[in-house]
């Protein structure tokens, strides 16, 4: 296994990546880094076939486990769900040691991390990404969250985990669209961060896409070694820094809320949202028309949707606006400047972002 440590003193943790060391390896892992003696897991129907191998794992490790499955999709980030699972922690009397397994993808990874972050103040937690989105992005850096009617992730904290391991054999039973959708978070880093990265990208796109397993474990390192580096120097969006991840979000939870939680994947709206991005940053005479060429040239070899559908403009506005980077009711967003960077530019005009969606809907 390969370690990423995400440098953040008391909360500082390790991100484990490989598969060398088996699943029983996991165990050790989850051991080393809690001292208590119980483990609930927390996962989804489509991960469920996993699930004997990591609580055998824990419980060699001397954890008693419990699970708990839930059906699997977006609409899982509720707070109903969130109470059930708070009901389902008292049953069983967990107390602070009680360590939380986030078994699955985003949406198992943010709902578990949002429990562990609330219930008795905060419990461990261990985040065992199953997805590609989840291994290179939301497993790792603390924000945890669910969903509102209005809004995608509008409640949330952030609760880092106390460790993060990923083995990216478990992709290899992740159907396509799903492995798709999470290459948008990896193109997401090439842009706002690392231009030789979005280059190798390019140059190794059908083995990435093919998922042969040299690539797609040099992909997840590297975005693990990104993602850390920005959380380390701003874990909690307080100096705006961190806010470059968001690259494409602000349209693309637009997209997820207006077409209903599930229409789309997390990445299938990410995809979208970039080259929204990037379109407005042409507009705006931050960028040459090639550096979004290049964007929608790479998601289109992996497959990816390069514009929103016909949703009301006005209703994806309307979401916009209540986008947590907002100010003072002002639309702030992420634009690149160059390949391998990105602003947070304040004050876009509403007027800007319409003429961009109605331009660029399919």
């Amino acid at each position: 296994m390969n370690s990423v440590r995400v440098h953040l003193g008391e909360r500082s943790y390790d991100i484990a990546v490989g598969s060398d060391a088996g699943t029983d390896a996991l165990g050790a892992f989850a051991r080393a880094r809690t001292a208590g003696q119980r483990a609930v897991v927390i996962t989804d129907a489509n991960v469920r076939p996993l699930l004997p191998s990591v609580q055998t794992a824990l419980q060699k490790a001397q954890f008693t486990t419990e699970a708990v499955v839930l059906p699997p999709g977006e609409g899982q980030k509720a707070l109903a769900v969130v109470s059930d699972l708070y009901d389902r922690l008292a049953e069983l009397r967990a107390d602070r040691k009680t360590l939380i397994v986030a078994l699955g993808g985003g949406v198992i990874g943010d709902l578990a991390g949002f429990v562990a972050a609330t219930f008795n103040r905060g419990l461990p937690l261990l985040m065992v990404p199953t997805t590609l989105l989840a291994m290179v992005d939301s497993s790792v850096g603390g924000k945890v969250g669910i969903n509102h009617p209005r809004g995608k992730n509008l409640i949330g904290a952030f609760h880092q985990p106390a460790g993060v391991w990923i083995d990216p054999t478990a992709l290899n039973t992740l159907p396509d669209r799903e492995y798709r959708s999470g290459l948008a978070e990896v193109v997401k880093y090439g842009v706002i961060l690392d231009a030789e990265f979005f280059a190798y990208l390019e140059h190794a796109s059908s083995a990435i896409r093919s998922r042969n397993p040299e690539a797609v474990a040099r992909v997840v390192q590297r975005c693990c070694e990104l993602k850390a580096s920005v959380v380390e120097r701003d874990e909690r969006e307080e100096t705006g820094l961190r806010a470059i991840l968001n690259y494409g979000h602000t349209f693309a939870h637009a997209f997820e809320t207006v077409g209903g939680y599930g229409a789309w994947l997390h990445g299938e709206a990410v995809s979208a949202g970039m080259i929204c991005a990037s379109r407005l940053a042409e507009r705006r005479g931050m960028i040459e028309p090639e550096l979004t060429e290049r964007q929608k040239r790479l998601l289109l070899a992996f497959g990816l949707p390069l514009a929103p559908l016909a949703w009301p403009v006005e209703a994806l506005l309307d979401v916009m606006r209540s986008d947590k980077k907002n100010v003072a009711g002002k639309l702030r967003l992420v634009l690149p400047r160059a390949l391998g960077e990105v602003l947070l530019v304040d004050e876009v005009p509403e007027a800007e972002v319409r003429q961009i969606l109605e331009s660029v809907q399919q």
